[in-house]
C-alpha cells in the first residue's frame, strides 16, 4: 500500500544530522528546558516576526494555554470552525468556555469570515480560526471583526506551518498563534510538541508559568498550572528540520501543483486564495463519488484517509451543544465528499500519476 505519508523517508535522508543531535542531547543529560527549547524557541520566534516563542507539550496545549493566558474561563464563548480535528474545541472546553460554530467556505474549508459577527454575543471573549488543511484563514477580516468587538483572536496553525497570507505568516496575525508538532505535520517530532506564538509579554510570561506547574522557578508556585513542557530530545529534532521547512514546503507545493494538473476537470481540487500559500499538509480533494474513489484507491494499493467525516457539531461527545443536521449545510457536505491523498516533501511523482490514473479510471467505468 503507497502510504498517506513515509516518515521514514524523511528521516533517512536526515538520519546522521538527528543521531548526531540526539546522541548530544543525551550525554549533555539536560533533557527538559535546555538550550535546544531555548534554540527552537529563538528560530522560530524570529521566523515568524513575532516577539514570544513558548514551547509546549502539545498543539493542543498550545491552544489551551493560550486561551487561558488571554482571560478565557467559564461563561465565556469562543467562535470556531465545525470542521477541524477535535482537539480544536477540547481546547476551548478546557477553559470552561463554550464553542460556537460557524459554517466554513466551500473553497477553503475554513471558517467563513462572513458569518462570524451575527456569532458574537455579550459572552464571546475570543475568535479561534483554524488554517485547515494548510490554506490560510481569511486573517484580515478576522481581524478587522476581533477588533471592532474587543475580541480575542487565537490562530490554530497546527497543519499550516511555513504558510503565509499577503507575505505574513500565519500564527502571527492574531493574539496568539498555535502549532502542532505531531509526526505528521510539515514540522514533525518524533513524538508530540507545540509551539506557541505572541507578541503579548504578559501573556507569554502567563502561559511559561502555566507549562511548567504555575512556577517560575525554585519551587515558588503562583498559580495552578500543568504539566506541558517540550522537552530538548524534540526540540533537537526539531532543530534539524526547521533548517529545512521550506524546502519541504516547496516540494509539497509542486507535489500539489501535479496533482492539480493531473486531476483538473474531475474532482475539485484545492484552491489557493489571491495572496495565500498554502503549505499542503493535506491535499484534499472533492467529489460526489468519494466513498467509491476511496475504495478504488484502496483496491489499487493507494492510501487516502476522510478529514473529516463527521463535523465537530454532530460528534456524540458535544450532543449537549445541541446542533442537529443541518445547522452548519456546507460543513455537513463536505465532510461527505473530501477525500485526502497522500501528500508529504519525498513523495515520487510516479506516486502521484499512480493516484490520479486510478481516480481518472473512476469516471471512466
Amino acid at each position: 500500500m503507497k502510504p498517506m505519508i513515509d516518515l521514514k523517508k524523511q528521516y533517512l535522508g536526515i538520519k546522521d544530522e538527528i543521531l548526531h543531535t540526539v546522541n548530544e542531547i543525551l550525554e549533555s543529560s539536560q533533557y527538559i528546558l535546555g538550550k535546544r527549547v531555548s534554540e527552537l524557541e529563538t528560530d522560530i520566534r524570529s521566523y515568524h516576526g513575532v516577539k514570544e516563542a513558548i514551547g509546549v507539550a502539545s498543539g493542543t496545549e498550545a491552544l489551551h494555554l493560550s486561551l487561558k493566558s488571554l482571560g478565557v474561563g467559564p461563561g465565556d464563548e469562543v467562535i470556531t470552525s465545525p470542521f477541524t480535528f477535535f482537539a480544536t474545541v477540547e481546547a476551548i472546553l478546557y477553559t470552561g468556555a463554550k464553542p460556537v460554530f460557524t459554517d466554513i467556505e466551500p473553497d477553503t474549508y475554513n471558517i467563513d469570515p462572513s458569518l462570524i459577527e451575527k456569532k458574537i454575543t455579550k459572552h464571546t471573549r475570543a475568535i479561534l480560526p483554524v488554517h485547515i488543511f494548510g490554506h490560510p484563514a481569511g486573517m484580515e477580516e478576522i481581524m478587522e471583526i476581533a477588533a471592532g468587538s474587543g475580541l480575542k483572536v487565537v490562530e490554530d496553525c497546527a497543519q499550516a506551518f511555513g504558510a503565509s497570507l499577503n507575505g505574513r505568516r500565519t500564527g502571527s496575525f492574531g493574539d496568539a498563534g498555535c502549532f502542532s508538532f505531531y509526526p505528521s505535520k510539515n514540522l514533525g517530532a518524533c513524538g508530540d510538541g507545540g509551539m506557541i506564538i505572541l507578541n503579548n509579554a504578559e501573556a507569554a510570561g502567563t502561559i511559561r508559568m502555566l507549562r511548567n506547574h504555575g512556577s517560575k522557578g525554585g519551587y515558588r508556585h503562583e498559580c495552578l498550572g500543568y504539566n506541558s513542557r517540550l522537552d530538548e530530545i524534540q526540540a533537537g529534532i526539531l532543530l534539524v528540520k526547521f533548517r529545512k521547512i521550506d524546502e519541504y514546503n516547496s516540494r509539497r507545493r509542486e507535489n500539489a501543483g501535479l496533482y492539480n494538473r493531473l486531476l483538473a476537470g474531475s474532482v475539485v481540487c484545492p484552491v489557493e486564495r489571491p495572496g495565500a500559500l498554502h503549505v499542503y499538509h493535506q491535499y484534499t480533494i472533492r467529489s460526489g463519488r468519494r466513498d467509491y474513489i476511496q475504495q478504488r484507491l484502496k483496491e489499487q494499493g493507494t492510501a487516502s484517509v476522510v478529514y473529516y467525516p463527521i463535523p465537530l457539531h454532530m460528534q456524540k461527545a458535544l450532543e449537549f451543544l445541541g446542533h442537529g443536521e443541518g445547522s452548519f449545510p456546507v460543513a455537513e457536505q463536505v465532510s461527505k465528499e473530501v477525500l485526502s491523498l497522500p501528500m508529504y516533501p519525498e513523495l515520487d511523482a510516479a506516486d502521484i500519476q499512480y493516484a490520479a490514473d486510478t481516480i481518472l479510471a473512476c469516471f471512466k467505468e
